[in-house]
C-alpha cells in the first residue's frame, strides 16, 4: 500500500514511512557487482593468464550516485538487489555511504546484476559478459511510481538505459509532471536506442560517439549517421573535424527535443551541444543544494570561474546550434571503466548545486580525470583544490564550435594573468574581445556578418 501525505511530503510504502524533505538528485538504474580481471601479460586464447581479479562496485547508475555522494551530494537511488552474495556486498557497501536504501527493492527471488570484464594490459576492456536482466525485470513502473513524491523537490532525475522501455517512459513522465529535468545515460550502444520512446522528455543526454550514432539512427528511423572511421581516430583527427562529422547526428537528437547533448570523446574530451546557448537550462534556485563539500565546490568554482568569464550574443540563439569542445586533462591511466560515470556524477553534482552547464561539465571532466587514475570505478575521495586546478586546465583550452546560420566559428578561450587590459584580436575573421579582471578571463564574442 502506498499512502501520500501532501502536508509533510512523506511517503509510506508497505507500512514503512519514507522521509523526502531533503531530496536531491534522483537516480534510477542498475546496481551491479563488477568482476575485473586484469592480466599481467598479454592474454592468449584457450588458456589462463596470470593477473589479478577484483570485485568492484559497479553499475552506471550506482557509480554516478557514489561519485555524487563523495562530492557532497545525497542522491536518492531507486534500484533492485537480491539477497545473494553480490547483492549483500553491494547493499552493505551502500549502507556505509550513509545514503538512503529506501528506494532499493530487495527480494530473495532477484539475481543481483553481475558484469565480468576482462581487461587488456593497457587497462581497456577486451571482453565482457553482463548478467543484468534483473534490472529490467524488477525495476518496474509500479515500483518506480512508489517514489513519485521524491521528484517534487529533485533538481534532476537521471535514468540509465538498463531500464525497460515501459519503466523509462514511466520515470520520464513522472519527471515531466514534476517539472524535473531528465538526464538520459545510454549505458551501451544496444540500450542507447531506447531513447526513441522518451526523447521528448529528455533534457540532457550523455552518449559516447558510437552511442550517439545509434541514438540518432533510432530517432530518425534510418541508418544515415555513421561513426568516425578508425582511420580518422588513428590519425588524430582534430576536434573541429570530428565535430563536423558528428554534427548531423547531434542535430537529430536536438531536433527531437533533447535540450543538451554531451558527447563524450574519451581522451579527446567532450562536445557540449545545445540549441539556445550554454544557459538554455537553469535549475530553479529553490531546488539547488549548496551545503558541505558540494557547497564549497559551488563557491570555489563561482569565485574562480564565474559565468562572466564567457558571455555570448543573445540575438537569435534559440534556433541555432551552440557547441563547445571541452578537452580532457592529462592523466596517468589505471582503468577507464568509471571515467564516463564520474564525468556524469561530477556534472550532476555541480548542476544541482547551482552551477551552469559549462562550469558543471568542466568539473565533471576534472572528476573523470581522478577516476581513470583509480583501481575502483569511483575514487575513494576527491580533493577540492585538485578539482579546481583541473577545471582551470579545461577552461584554458576550451574551443567554441558555434554554427550560426551558414557561418562556422572556431575560437579558443585562453587565460592570461593580465590586469586592467583590454585587447581586441582578429581570429578567423571574427573579433574576440577579452576583458581581464582578477587574473581571470572575461570574454564576449562579437559577430560581424
Amino acid at each position: 500500500m502506498v499512502v501520500f501525505c501532501c502536508l509533510c511530503c512523506k511517503l509510506v510504502v508497505k507500512g514503512v514511512k519514507l522521509e523526502h524533505e531533503d531530496a536531491e538528485v534522483v537516480i534510477i538504474g542498475g546496481m551491479v557487482l563488477d568482476i575485473h580481471a586484469t592480466p599481467s601479460i598479454a592474454a592468449k586464447p584457450g588458456t589462463t593468464t596470470p593477473g589479478k581479479v577484483y570485485y568492484v562496485q559497479g553499475g552506471v547508475a550506482r557509480n554516478v550516485a557514489e561519485c555524487m555522494s563523495k562530492l557532497g551530494a545525497k542522491p536518492y537511488m531507486i534500484s533492485a538487489l537480491g539477497f545473494d552474495m553480490a547483492g549483500n556486498l553491494l547493499l552493505e557497501k551502500w549502507k556505509s555511504t550513509g545514503l538512503s536504501i529506501e528506494g532499493i527493492l530487495k527480494d530473495k527471488v532477484i539475481d543481483t546484476p553481475v558484469v565480468c570484464n576482462i581487461f587488456d594490459v593497457n587497462g581497456e576492456v577486451a571482453a565482457g559478459v553482463a548478467s543484468v536482466q534483473a534490472i529490467e525485470k524488477y525495476l518496474t513502473p509500479d515500483w518506480i511510481l512508489h517514489f513519485k513524491s521524491t521528484l517534487l523537490s529533485a533538481p534532476v532525475l537521471m535514468v540509465d538505459a538498463n531500464l525497460s522501455p515501459p519503466s523509462l517512459e514511466a520515470s520520464c513522465k513522472l519527471a515531466a509532471d514534476a517539472e524535473c529535468p531528465v538526464w538520459f545515460e545510454p549505458v551501451s550502444v544496444t540500450k542507447s536506442r531506447r531513447i526513441s520512446s522518451v526523447a521528448e522528455y529528455v533534457t540532457f543526454a550523455s552518449p559516447n560517439e558510437v552511442e550517439l550514432i545509434a541514438m540518432a539512427n533510432a530517432l530518425s528511423g534510418s541508418e544515415e549517421s555513421h561513426p568516425l572511421k578508425e582511420y580518422h581516430k588513428e590519425n588524430n583527427q582534430s576536434p573541429a573535424s570530428s565535430f563536423q562529422i558528428l554534427k548531423p547526428a547531434i542535430c537529430v537528437l536536438l531536433e527531437k527535443g533533447i535540450k543538451v547533448v554531451l558527447v563524450t570523446l574519451g581522451s579527446n574530451g567532450v562536445f557540449l551541444c545545445s540549441k539556445g546557448g550554454p544557459n538554455c537550462i537553469k535549475i530553479p534556485v529553490e531546488k539547488t543544494r549548496q551545503h558541505g563539500f558540494g557547497g564549497e565546490l559551488y563557491r570555489t568554482v563561482m569565485q574562480r570561474f564565474p559565468p562572466s568569464s564567457y558571455s555570448f550574443s543573445e540575438h537569435g540563439r534559440s534556433s541555432r546550434l551552440f557547441a563547445l569542445h571541452l578537452p580532457s586533462v592529462p592523466a596517468s591511466v589505471v582503468r577507464l571503466t568509471g571515467a564516463g560515470d564520474c564525468l556524469v556524477g561530477g556534472t550532476l553534482t555541480s548542476i544541482s548545486a547551482g552551477l551552469d552547464i559549462i562550469q558543471s561539465v568542466s568539473v565533471g571532466i576534472a572528476v573523470a580525470k581522478a577516476a581513470v587514475e583509480a583501481e575502483a570505478n569511483v575514487p575513494s575521495a576527491f580533493s577540492l583544490a585538485t578539482i579546481a586546478g583541473k577545471v582551470l586546465l579545461v577552461y584554458v583550452d576550451t574551443a567554441i564550435f558555434m554554427h550560426m546560420s551558414n557561418c562556422f566559428i572556431c575560437c579558443m578561450f585562453k587565460t592570461w594573468r593580465v590586469n586592467n587590459l583590454f585587447m581586441e584580436l582578429n581570429y578567423l575573421g571574427w573579433k574576440l574581445c577579452k576583458k581581464y579582471s582578477q587574473n581571470f578571463i572575461m570574454c564576449t564574442l562579437a559577430f560581424n556578418f
